[in-house]
């Protein structure tokens, strides 16, 4: 999916995960609901704040020890800039819920600057590099780093991960790394030969264990996950250690007194200039990605949490730089917004910046207070659990997703040149290949100029700029006066030089007589041989670029004078047959070349999907839109009133508890969402019908519905609701009500109730309003088993999008 995408099925958060208080639950007597109140945003903190807090701080304990301990930093310092990233970052940067401290995108960049200059020259390199940043960040250019081709930032990535897991391996091993990959690489077998059996054992019980902790099944699984699969690996590897009596070496934290502060560099200028520059540049790119993702996963979760609203990427800038500054002048490592504790903190229900800042204040105790229990730990455990995050830099899907754009060349050229020759010389590879191969695409464009009938075709195959003008007009003006012509335009780009001398030319050659039309997606106009008239005034929407994939389709305009979509519109007419036929020659001429390709490698590889969507067969209901979603994304069921039959009542017809078993036990679906809507012509019958027997097809099929009906009716349940509004009439509650019975039905089903014990499933219930195009998510009540509540969905205009 497209990074611009704004999702309205967002990556399965249960209620309890969500983790934030919604209003209480109502029964008839004290209706309407009250919206959900904002997020605090003061002390005391939240509760969920609160425990989020404590999540991160027992991930990014270990962590930041061993990242010291790839950098050769020392192992105080990691602690450092973990309590400076919590503090300085979370109290100013513009992403509240990004927690920032040691990264391991960083570990190579600080690994060479000590082996250069020594630690304390280092630490003055990171003040400047955090003057850099708050430069950068008065300037407003933050944004502009979003610029980057993804390949780039993904390769640079997976350089900085190969680096990384190939120099703790030493160590993993029971030996010291060498200053390269390459003299690391060739070191190897050597270390091979001598390894040190009680570095090694502790080593693999950290790696089984943090491999193995998130596998662990049912519902005790469940439980234990809670706990972080680092914490659990290093504090197993350490317990061990201690009760075995293993000698290897360990942790060894000094005392604070002799704290090594940060001193002037010395060297060359253009040297000293390089590394502050790297080191400002990883850490900006690094913390402003991982402020977009953060962005992203808070539209994923549903809830008054979700109300922060899209960082302030420039103040995130400068907050960094803030924490730049302070972690280097307190001999702390480079700070930088780190994924793996962000996703925690989000994924925790952290709902305001007091989480970020108290999991700083916890390691300051930490550091304080828990030396001797630190000065357990194993440096291999250490080392191992740093090379498990170095592999996982290096991304399986970004190596697929970069493929599929065709860059896979600019990720190759960035990650060989991290790994050869360091992570300012690669990244500028890289981004000189992207721009070659930018160059490239851009003046690969075919014109050619045929004859067919006594009609001229120009047909204009690739992105048409100002560098293919010249070839353009020779083309055109090969077209001979006032004879008919055609200019086909299959591209996703037009720029302005290249619309004007297309417009001087219709002009001059219709002025003469002749006739000229325009046809291709790009230009919104239907070609003649489809049935239309060409619209000659009506010229391209220059500089736009299409998005690859189903998406592209919505995003295209009525078509003018009709206040109709793009495509057909079948009516009861005898038109309705050529209707059809355009919009099939529409989707052949305009989208089929753009998602050709994804449909290959569906058909090569077959679907894949992560969730079932069960929803109306309501022609209003345009699945695909309202989710953002494209090829292999969804496996969609519909039906009359997007019922769900008990296990055994469908008489005969079992399509719908057959697509369920399909896609649970065969498909292996993550989530399964029901999705009602408002205005259900199937809901209205069943109100006016009531609980009567149907002797038609559809009243026998409506009677899946009654439960809904009773549920309804039942005065001892409180009525299922809609954040911040009451159901406009008896029609809409019903309509929600029917998703929660639906949602029962669903788990009396053998595959669910299996895939659900086992914690491989998640439910979901959706509401979708069409007049308002305002999606809402199914939550529950604080304190109430049965306080169901649908809340909103945030649109574009509320979220932050890179793009």
């Amino acid at each position: 999916m497209s990074s611009a995408c704004v999702p309205t099925h967002p990556e399965p958060l249960s209620p309890a995960r969500a983790g934030a208080p919604t209003p209480r639950s109502t029964t008839r007597a004290d209706r309407p609901p009250h919206p959900a109140t904002p997020p605090r945003h003061g002390f005391p903190p939240d509760g969920a704040d609160l425990s989020a807090s404590v999540a991160v701080f027992l991930i990014a304990l270990p962590l930041s020890l061993g990242i010291a301990l790839a950098t050769g930093a020392p192992l105080q310092a990691g602690l450092v800039a973990a309590a400076v990233g919590g503090l300085v970052a979370g109290r100013l940067g513009g992403c509240p819920l990004q927690v920032s401290g040691p990264a391991a995108g960083l570990t190579v960049v600080t690994a060479d600057l000590i082996h250069r200059y020594g630690w304390r020259a280092t630490c003055g390199i990171t003040v400047l590099a955090g003057l850099a940043q708050l430069g950068l960040g008065c300037l407003r250019v933050a944004r502009t780093a979003l610029a980057v081709s993804p390949a780039v930032v993904h390769g640079m990535l997976a350089g900085i991960g190969i680096t990384i897991a190939v120099a703790q391996l030493h160590i993993v091993l029971g030996g010291s790394p060498q200053s390269s990959v390459l003299a690391n690489i060739r070191a190897l077998p050597a270390q091979l030969a001598h390894l040190h059996p009680a570095a090694v054992s502790m080593s693999a019980l950290t790696l089984a264990l943090l491999l193995g902790w998130p596998r662990i099944p049912g519902r005790p699984g469940e439980l234990l996950r809670r706990v972080p699969a680092a914490l659990v690996a290093v504090a197993g590897a350490t317990a061990t250690a201690s009760l075995t009596g293993l000698t290897l070496p360990r942790v060894d934290l000094p005392s604070w007194s002799s704290h090594a502060l940060a001193g002037l560099p010395e060297g060359p200028v253009l040297g000293i200039a390089a590394a502050v520059l790297t080191t400002a540049l990883v850490c900006s790119v690094q913390s402003l990605l991982g402020a977009v993702a953060v962005d992203k996963l808070m539209a994923g979760r549903p809830g008054p949490q979700s109300r922060i609203g899209r960082s302030d990427l420039d103040r995130e800038l400068l907050g960094q730089g803030a924490a730049n500054i302070v972690s280097g002048a307190l001999g702390g490592l480079p700070v930088a917004g780190v994924a793996v504790r962000s996703s925690a903190n989000v994924r925790s229900g952290a709902v305001s910046r007091n989480s970020t800042m108290l999991h700083g204040v916890l390691v300051v105790v930490a550091a304080l207070l828990m030396v001797p229990v630190l000065d357990l730990i194993p440096l291999a455990s250490l080392a191992a659990l740093v090379m498990a995050v170095g592999i996982q830099m290096v991304s399986l899907h970004h190596i697929r997703t970069v493929t599929r754009h065709r860059e896979v060349l600019v990720y190759a050229v960035t990650t060989l040149g991290v790994v050869l020759l360091g992570v300012l010389e690669g990244v500028v590879l890289g981004v000189a290949v992207a721009v070659g191969l930018a160059l490239h695409r851009l003046t690969r464009t075919r014109i050619t100029h045929e004859e067919k009938g006594g009609v001229h075709h120009v047909h204009v195959t690739g992105q048409l700029t100002f560098l293919a003008v010249p070839r353009l007009s020779r083309a055109l003006h090969l077209v001979p006066q006032g004879a008919d012509a055609v200019v086909e335009l299959d591209g996703s780009f037009m720029d302005h030089a290249a619309y004007e001398s297309l417009q001087d030319w219709r002009k001059a050659h219709t002025a003469q007589g002749g006739s000229a039309a325009l046809t291709g997606c790009r230009m919104g106009v239907r070609s003649a041989e489809y049935g239309h008239r060409p619209e000659h005034d009506r010229g391209p929407e220059y500089g736009h670029r299409s998005e690859p994939g189903s998406r592209a389709v919505h995003r295209r305009g009525p078509e003018p004078g009709t206040g109709r979509g793009p495509g057909p519109r079948l009516g009861g007419s005898a038109d309705a047959g050529h209707e059809l036929a355009r919009g099939i020659s529409a989707f052949q001429r305009d989208t089929a070349p753009l998602v050709r390709e994804e449909l290959a490698r569906l058909a090569r590889e077959g679907q894949r999907p992560s969730q079932l969507f069960l929803t109306c067969a309501d022609s209003r209901l345009v699945t695909s839109m309202i989710t953002s979603s494209g090829p292999g994304d969804l496996f969609v069921v519909r039906n009359v009133g997007n019922l769900v039959p008990l296990p055994g009542e469908e008489s005969g017809d079992d399509s719908v508890a057959a697509a369920i078993e399909y896609a649970v036990d065969v498909l292996k679906v993550r989530s399964i969402t029901v999705c009602g809507h408002s205005g259900c012509g199937a809901m209205q019958a069943l109100l006016t019908a009531g609980s009567g027997a149907g002797t038609t097809p559809l009243g026998r099929w409506l009677r899946h519905g009654r439960p809904s009906l009773a549920r309804l009716a039942d005065d001892g349940r409180p009525w299922v609701r809609l954040a911040g509004r009451a159901p406009a009439d008896k029609g809409e509650q019903l309509c929600l009500t029917n998703v929660v019975q639906q949602l029962e039905h669903l788990r009396a089903h053998d595959s669910v109730a299996r895939a659900l014990a086992a914690g491989k499933l998640e439910l979901h219930g959706m509401y979708f309003h069409v007049g308002e195009a305002q999606a809402y998510l199914l939550g529950r009540s604080e304190g109430d088993e049965e306080g169901e509540v649908f809340k909103g969905v945030p649109g574009a205009e509320e979220l932050h999008s890179p793009a």
